[in-house]
């Protein structure tokens, strides 16, 4: 009895502590603490703190290669020079290799240039009053723009030209383009990595509120083979169909703003899977080649091995409201299927973690109720300190004969990516790891490299209304992978200079997707093979039987995208000096941005000689469904003081409900 109450008093004291948690903290003298903040319109009136007044997004997608152009568009509408910088996101997947500058009639296009030697050439135009641009990768999935000496009644175009790969999985197609970065916390760091992530820092709107400027997204679809059941679940559209295997996708008028979520564009086809096959490209001083393959039919296993459970559920400020309610009646179909075989335990995380039990329990009716409850309590608020749940998680003794198997379900809204991969790594000869994004927007790159790095598979649920199915399906990938221990050979075929040296046991229905470098005759075959059950799988495809084609490029953008998230380890670890010269080689070589090389323009005119232009940080709107308490809001009402009250209400509720029971649930 005493161990329940002081179980409960502890998260409680979680809950009463979240709310009055501001993301303003104060600095200590060691270390410095980077927090979102909510944008202040106040300030000089001749200056523009809006600048960004429209952004245009253009895709064709042919087949299964995705072409993006997307055109931010600048104006200053104040009275004195301008300098912006402004915090956008893109697919985890892209390959961004073109990007072009317009100033009224003047045009550049933009180099690509170490890291460093594009910061200087873009502060010292900047400094010389010339008009400049910098795109920098922040994340794999986040981007800067910077520019400098915007002048009034300016207005500046910059365009960006991406390159992706859509893959089907389970049968349908699913494009995301993502408009809006979540806000990231950031526990204490020392000083020199605060500089590094300064954009976490990036100013938002307050919840409710949509910016003026415009955003517009169109998508031209061309399969190849008839299209059905396409859909945009995340914004109102209007279909212009050209032929059964042609689509137009725009964004329908009065649909409201369309840039606070991820627009998701899912489709099926008819017919022969145009994702299966080997593609090659024939380039001026090297050769491509992109083999998709689809995996084998799902099995149904004899045995299922008893496993356990660790849920870590983030109980965040940013997943106040919808996102944890979400959560909620996800662990609930998650848990409530368990064999009573499984174990499980339950780790809640804010900035402070609480753990349902000192080990797992068994999945009886009686802890999962328990479980449920103590679920039911939680409101929503302070940081997210996932990589310490992880720790407490991993450190809870294992029980014998179980597989271990870790089930991590937040909005993903954080910085520290690194050190939850590299433990991750640490630990994914023993366990599987697996993650549900929940939200309109959520953090992507850490959704999948946590199942990339953890051997497992990422979900994403943007709808309550997913939940349901979506934990069966995680259920059913869990009881029968489709395909593990993948290998590929070479018979005959000269391929070299691999993409990837690992591809992950396949869970869901999608397909095997390598790319790679090829020379020498078109001849020989590609095998590949691997253990489905306990049964042995082996595919192979005749190389002779590809066409050859220079309409590929794309290919080779591909190629350098997948080999520099290899040689970075999908952002697992550091890299060392010579990883870094490889990665910055590929950049340059391919004109394409990495975290090392970045892209700068520059006029050549000097069009504020005075140079003083004034700061001014875009800010982007909080993602749809995502509360206030992400960038400091009060859990209730406007004052800190309402929420220790409701903190005091949870607090009374949870003590008298444990004497009710007068029951442990642990």
């Amino acid at each position: 009895m005493k161990r329940t109450i002081s179980f409960l008093l502890v998260i409680c004291m979680i809950v009463l502590y979240s709310p009055v948690v501001c993301a303003a903290e104060e600095k200590k003298d060691e270390d410095v603490t980077l927090a979102p903040y909510f944008f202040i319109s106040e300030g000089d009136p001749s200056v523009d703190r809006l600048p960004l007044k429209g952004t245009e997004v253009r895709t064709n997608i042919n087949g299964t290669i995705a072409e993006t152009f997307v055109t931010q568009t600048y104006a200053n509408e104040g009275e004195r020079p301008i300098n912006a910088s402004y915090v956008f996101p893109a697919s985890t997947k892209v390959s961004v290799h073109g990007m072009t500058m317009q100033i009224g009639d003047q045009k550049v296009t933009a180099v690509i240039k170490e890291k460093e030697e594009a910061k200087q050439d873009f502060e010292e135009a900047k400094s010389e009053g010339k008009s400049a641009s910098l795109l920098e990768e922040k994340r794999s999935n986040v981007f800067t723009m910077d520019v400098a000496n915007i002048m009034p009644g300016d207005i500046v175009s910059i365009e960006l030209h991406y390159t992706e790969l859509i893959q089907s999985s389970e049968g349908t197609y699913q494009f995301v383009f993502p408009t809006v970065v979540g806000p990231r916390y950031a526990g204490a760091v020392e000083e020199e990595e605060a500089e590094a992530d300064d954009w976490v820092e990036t100013p938002y709107l307050e919840e409710g509120v949509a910016p003026d400027s415009d955003y517009d997204i169109t998508v031209s679809l061309s399969a190849g083979v008839p299209i059905q059941d396409l859909v945009c679940s995340t914004h109102e559209t209007d279909v212009e169909w050209k032929q059964n295997s042609e689509a137009k996708i725009t964004l329908k008028d009065g649909g409201g703003f369309a840039g606070d979520r991820d627009y998701i564009l899912e489709y099926r086809m008819t017919g022969e899977d145009v994702s299966s096959g080997l593609m090659l490209y024939e380039g001026e001083e090297e050769n491509y080649f992109l083999l998709t393959m689809q995996p084998p039919d799902r099995y149904e296993p004899e045995d299922i091995v008893p496993r356990e459970y660790l849920f870590l559920l983030d109980v965040s400020g940013s997943m106040n409201g919808y996102p944890l309610d979400t959560a909620k009646e996800l662990i609930q179909n998650m848990v409530s299927n368990l064999r009573s075989t499984d174990r499980f335990n339950l780790f809640l995380f804010s900035d402070l973690v609480s753990e349902m039990s000192l080990q797992s329990v068994e999945a009886s009716e009686e802890n999962i109720r328990c479980a449920m409850e103590l679920i039911d309590l939680q409101q929503g608020g302070g940081g997210t300190e996932l990589a310490q749940a992880l720790s407490d998680a991993l450190d809870t003794p294992r029980p014998q004969g179980l597989a271990r198997n870790v089930v991590v379900i937040t909005d993903g809204y954080l910085s520290d990516e690194e050190e939850i991969f590299g433990m991750i790594k640490d630990h994914q000869e023993e366990t599987s790891f697996f993650s549900f994004g929940i939200g309109s927007s959520v953090n992507r790159s850490l959704m999948e490299g946590i199942a990339r790095a953890g051997m497992g598979e990422a979900f994403v649920v943007t709808e309550e209304e997913e939940t349901k199915e979506t934990a069966e399906r995680f259920r059913t990938y869990m009881e029968a992978p489709l395909l593990t221990d993948i290998q590929v050979s070479f018979d005959g075929f000269d391929a070299y200079d691999l993409g990837t040296s690992n591809l992950p046991a396949l869970f869901a229905q999608k397909p095997i997707v390598l790319l790679g470098k090829w020379r020498g005759a078109l001849e020989g075959t590609i095998c590949i093979t691997g253990k489905t059950g306990d049964k042995d799988y082996e595919e192979k495809i005749d190389v002779s039987g590809a066409a050859l084609s220079g309409d590929h490029e794309a290919i080779s953008y591909l190629w350098a995208r997948q080999k520099v998230e290899e040689l970075t380890a999908y952002g697992f670890a550091t890299v060392d000096d010579q990883t870094r010269e490889e990665i910055v080689s590929i950049g340059l070589s391919y004109s394409m941005l990495t975290p090392y090389t970045s892209f700068v323009a520059v006029l050549d005119t000097v069009r504020n000689p005075e140079g003083n232009s004034e700061e001014v940080d875009q800010p982007s709107p909080l993602p749809q469904g995502v509360s206030g308490l992400s960038v400091g809001g009060y859990l209730i009402g406007a004052e800190p003081e309402e929420g220790v009250l409701a903190g005091m209400a949870l607090l009374i509720l949870a003590v008298g409900m444990c004497w009710k029971k007068r029951k442990s649930c642990l």
